[in-house]
């Protein structure tokens, strides 16, 4: 039987899962390697970010983004990369975990997603890019 998310492990595990099957995804992967991207170093960020949104633990700081949108000038950020990361996000989760804070890890997402397309939109707008 599935448990729900109730700890820092819990994400990590669930983070680790993603980024695995995400790197070897021929939608994603590509987009990470291109971004000179390291797993070890992004792992802890992004356990910190979710322990932040998920159990109300703040221990993330940064500007998740800006980091974004200036990704997206090195390699372009499509709706197909955001559809992409949000399947196997939701995948990953339903696969290891049932509950609230489960389902909130993937409205969260959801909504962290939607909202990132429309800023990474914005600033290449005005940017002119």
């Amino acid at each position: 039987m599935k448990r729900d998310i109730k700890d820092q492990e819990d994400i990590r595990f669930l983070v680790i899962e993603f980024y695995n099957q995400a790197l070897a995804d021929l939608v994603i992967g590509p987009v990470f390697k291109a971004a000179n991207f390291s797993l070890e170093a992004h792992i802890p960020v992004m356990v910190k970010f979710w322990e932040t949104i998920l159990l109300d633990v703040v221990t993330y700081k940064g500007n998740p983004m800006l980091k974004h949108i200036a990704l997206n000038q090195e390699v372009p950020l499509k709706g197909e990369h955001f559809e992409r990361w949000m399947k196997i996000w939701e995948e990953t989760i339903r696969t290891h975990f049932e509950g609230p804070v489960a389902d909130q890890a993937i409205s969260r997402a959801s909504s962290i997603g939607q909202l990132m397309q429309y800023k990474i939109k914005q600033a290449t707008n005005t940017t002119g890019l």
